[in-house]
């Protein structure tokens, strides 16, 4: 897990990152112990970039991020959050939202203001337990573009400008609108999670060129489309919903691609992610001890070239997209 550079910051950091929406009870609710060992392993296995958000858990993932990293030396690691949402009280929390389990009596409310992202960082911050923040992301603005260039993003640039942010960007699950800021916006670096993975290619001629050429990082979330690359089978997910017929039957193609050639699924679909020369980080999301190890362990397993050769000619992905092993 070589460190790298992240656009046109001086910012280092691990090629595979921690992602943090199922410590926030994604799909199902996670205790804090199985918080906790999660984040362990992947610091054990020297995983040193965290990804978290307000959202996630309606605070309770940035929370649990920061019971373990505030008692790590803080220049030891890189940590990311998001702004756009505040969280608030809400009568109505009692309801169960569809996608985080186990939450507090708290939800998520717009706000890409200039106020509402520096209130939202200082909240950040309480959550978290930590003096600063390295990377600041503002969080899926895909109705709120205007609000995000006038309003967060100026704060943003503010904060990096004031040196107590390192690195500012978008995190968003589409590639059109961070190619609009990236003409906008003098970005360092964007989170796409979902949009370039082996179910997925939509970024690949278009957002990562331009990043390419515009020294901007590309951290990338989503590398299982929310689960169907893990396991294809029985309630797969694809963008946190369930996922469709012919999703399930592509990506059970690629599993039986993955077998016939002795290696596993979640193997190849990060091992692809990586090859590609535009992504600086590949988040792998966990809810216990044994998915993380088992996450960093795929993105080291061996691969057969054979497999690499037998994919292209599959016509199961892009034939442009860059392959482990492809001369740079």
């Amino acid at each position: 897990m070589q460190r790298v550079r992240l656009g046109r910051s001086s910012l280092d950091v691990t090629r595979l990152g921690l992602g943090t929406a199922p410590l926030g009870g994604l799909f199902e609710p996670v205790s804090d112990g199985d918080a906790e060992a999660t984040i362990a392993a992947a610091w054990a296995r020297g995983v040193r970039f965290y990804d978290t958000a307000p959202l996630y858990g309606f605070g309770l993932a940035e929370q649990r991020l920061g019971a373990f990293l505030s008692k790590q030396p803080r220049d030891s690691y890189v940590i990311s959050t998001k702004v756009g949402r505040l969280l608030r009280p809400d009568a109505d929390a009692t309801e169960e939202d569809p996608h985080y389990k186990g939450v507090p009596a708290l939800r998520p409310r717009f706000d890409y203001s200039y106020d509402g992202v520096m209130r939202s960082v200082e909240e950040s911050l309480a959550r978290l337990g930590l003096d600063r923040i390295d990377i600041l992301l503002v969080h899926d603005p895909d109705d709120h573009y205007d609000d995000a260039v006038s309003g967060a993003f100026r704060a943003l640039q503010r904060l990096r400008d004031d040196g107590g942010i390192k690195a500012i960007g978008a995190g968003m699950n589409q590639s059109e609108m961070l190619m609009r800021f990236a003409e906008a916006v003098p970005v360092d670096c964007f989170l796409l999670a979902g949009r370039y993975t082996l179910l997925d290619q939509g970024a690949l001629t278009t957002l990562l060129p331009l990043c390419q050429r515009q020294n901007i990082g590309i951290m990338l979330g989503g590398i299982y489309n929310s689960g169907i690359l893990a396991s294809p089978y029985s309630k797969a997910k694809f963008n946190y919903e369930d996922a469709d017929a012919a999703l399930v039957a592509r990506a059970r193609a690629l599993d039986e691609l993955c077998k016939q050639h002795g290696t596993e699924l979640k193997a190849a679909a990060i091992q692809f992610c990586l090859a590609h020369p535009a992504i600086t980080v590949a988040m792998q999301g966990a809810r216990n001890a044994q998915e993380a190890a088992e996450n960093i362990a795929m993105a080291q397993a061996p691969i057969p070239e054979a497999f690499w050769q037998a994919l292209r000619a599959s016509h199961l992905v892009d034939a442009r997209a860059p392959l482990p092993g492809d001369a740079p």
